[in-house]
Parts: structure tokens; sequence; C-alpha cells
């Protein structure tokens, strides 16, 4: 993570050990390599990759329900423009029965309604 970003503080407490599963959807690996690796070298990725082998992160594939699901937020959601990661990530957390959701994207999380619960826990939520 970038010291120097804006968003860096609230951020950075995420990215430390805990003892809960963290799990990041397969599809966000993509977003997650142009951004390392763009902010922080080629390196970047690698090394996050170092922490799925290490047990630090899981990485969940979509299951063929998720993609049916992922067509239905995008459907029910094309007025907010959602793209296909962003619902990918609430199909795999609905799936889960996770309540919380690590993203500065409130705009889209914030409106869009998961199955399992009433709202997402939004974790790195603006101060």
């Amino acid at each position: 993570m970038v010291a120097d970003d804006a968003d860096h503080e609230r951020c950075a407490p995420l990215l430390q050990p805990r003892p809960e599963r963290r799990v990041v959807p397969a599809p966000v690996l993509v977003e997650l390599d142009h951004l390392l690796s763009r902010e922080l070298g080629a390196d970047a990725f690698p090394k996050l990759l170092d922490t799925t082998k290490a047990g630090e992160l899981d990485v969940e594939d979509l299951t063929a329900s998720d993609y049916e699901r992922v067509g239905e937020l995008m459907r029910t959601y094309a007025d907010l423009e959602v793209g296909f990661v962003d619902c990918a990530v609430l199909a795999v957390t609905e799936r889960l029965g996770e309540p919380k959701l690590a993203t500065l994207d409130h705009r889209h999380f914030g409106t869009m309604r998961p199955r399992h619960v009433k709202a997402l826990e939004l974790l790195a939520a603006t101060s």
C-alpha cells in the first residue's frame, strides 16, 4: 500500500494479520495486479500471491451459481453502472454468508442489497 495515499491510514489496519479468514474473489486479482504493479512496481503482485501460499489470503473462485447471481445483480443495478467485478464480489460475499466487506467503493456496495443480510458492514469506512 502506498503510504501517502489518502486512504492509507484507514486501510492499512485491514492488511495486518487477523484471526479471521480473508477472502479475495478471483476476479479481483486482475484489478489488484494492475493497481499494485502501477503503484508499487512489478514485484508487488507476486508478493501478494505469496500470501495465498502462506495461508494469509484465500482466493475464492466463482461457481456457476455465482455467475448467475452476477448477471442478476448487473441487470438489477444497471442504472448504477456496476461492473462484473463488483457484482462478483457481492455474489461471493453472499454465498459465503459474510456480513463484512473491505472496500472503498461505498457508492456501489452501500446501494446494492445483499440477500443474506440487510446491509453489509463496509470496512475502511470514511470518517
